[in-house]
């Protein structure tokens, strides 16, 4: 009876085939690496080493309590670097958002506080107020011609000056712990059904998303997604959502203002990729005279990013305070306009324009505050945290200046 058996050869022709295909994936690594198109991977990769470095300095630093803290600290930061991304995609900058993040709690606090206002309208007050300066700075640049790095500069001083004069002389508003800003901060789902439930919803909601985005590619006769690598990335996200609902249950639960957080960044997300408005902010950082052919409303574009940055200054404010429980001088000082534009570089985004998406917000704000974790656990003083971020923030500029070079020397295919 003849015997059955792989053909001679066959697994020398295998090993060929996976050599094969790990070339192809190293000679894709090597063209995107010049263009700077290797997406979140270097930031996936400098967080995955932060967190590996001080995990081995301190085992405290991925604890279940470590990581809730972190989790909630990222967000007050987390949605100005938002905001940032939209305006650094046209290719200029916002220096006003740490200075209307602190305005936006001061607003809060002194309608609240001081003259009695249900909350839930001096949060709207206060988060327009955040449009309306946007409004302002965006009308400044994109009609009178005043260059963004000037006028943002100027609404810094300006709002801060604000600010100050609503917190007074005691340079602070304390207000309720128990209310719905401070709820922001301190409210927890611990259920592991709603938990678990939210990250199965997270990832059937992807695989759905991807499959109709891949039908509508395939229609349209564009490039799509293969059915295995939509299958490998929903795995990836289930085991990366359920994980994070894992270590968070096991010491409050899952934070609340983590999951307002990445709905933000999901709808800006979607907003950006998958609506005409987004391709325009995206063709705008590709080229002015480019996009006006095009038939982009350049002026309407650019008042409209500075908007959303201002909007999102405010959102971002207000989690501020809510951490704090209270409105005051912390938000302007500074240092929270440094780590939300750090965060949208470091993260991917491009400061030349055209390049980076919302999601590089959320990378870029874990190394900051996982950075400033983990020195606060090693006990080591804010002047070393300040320069680690600083070489962090150098290195991610200059790899973005290197890529925008070979990009340009490379030339269009």
């Amino acid at each position: 009876m003849a015997m059955r058996g792989r053909r001679p050869g066959a697994r020398a022709d295998g090993r060929r085939r996976y050599a094969g295909r790990l070339g192809a994936y190293a000679g894709a690594v090597r063209r995107r690496l010049p263009e700077g198109a290797l997406g979140p991977a270097p930031a996936l990769l400098a967080l995955a080493v932060t967190w590996i470095v001080f995990q081995g300095l301190n085992d405290n630093f991925l604890s279940p309590r470590n990581l809730s803290v972190l989790s909630v600290d990222i967000v007050g930061t987390g949605m100005i670097a938002v905001g940032i991304v939209f305006v650094l995609l046209i290719g200029e900058i916002d220096l006003s958002v740490g200075s209307l993040a602190g305005l936006a709690g001061a607003v809060f606090a002194a309608l609240n506080v001081n003259l009695g206002m249900p909350e839930w309208l001096a949060v709207i007050i206060a988060v327009i107020c955040g449009t309306a300066a946007g409004a302002v700075h965006g009308f400044s640049f994109a009609k009178i011609g005043v260059p963004a790095f000037v006028v943002t500069l100027a609404g810094l001083l300006a709002w801060n000056g604000l600010m100050l004069i609503l917190l007074g002389t005691e340079t602070s508003i304390n207000f309720s712990e128990n209310g719905l800003v401070a709820t922001l901060t301190s409210r927890y789902f611990g259920s592991p059904g709603v938990t678990y439930g939210l990250a199965a919803l997270a990832t059937a909601a992807y695989l759905l998303t991807s499959y109709r985005e891949r039908r509508r590619r395939g229609a349209a006769g564009m490039p799509y997604r293969p059915t295995g690598e939509i299958w490998a990335r929903t795995a990836l996200l289930a085991v990366a959502a359920s994980a994070a609902v894992y270590v968070l249950g096991r010491f409050e639960g899952l934070p609340l203002a983590l999951l307002i957080f990445l709905g933000v960044l999901v709808v800006s997300d979607l907003f950006l990729r998958r609506t005409p408005y987004g391709r325009q902010v995206l063709a705008l950082g590709g080229g002015e005279e480019a996009a006006r052919r095009a038939g982009v409303d350049v002026t309407r574009v650019r008042i409209s990013v500075f908007m959303v940055s201002g909007t999102l200054a405010a959102v971002g404010g207000l989690f501020v305070a809510s951490r704090l429980t209270s409105a005051s001088q912390v938000p302007g000082s500074g240092m929270l306009l440094i780590n939300a534009i750090a965060a949208a570089v470091i993260g991917g985004t491009s400061l030349f324009g055209g390049r980076g998406s919302t999601w590089s917000a959320l990378l870029g704000v874990l190394i900051i505050q996982s950075i400033a974790s983990g020195m606060a656990l090693l006990g080591l003083d804010p002047p070393v945290q300040f320069m680690i971020t600083g070489g962090v923030l150098y290195t991610a500029v200059v790899f973005d200046a290197l890529a925008r070079r070979a990009a340009e020397t490379r030339g269009p295919d």
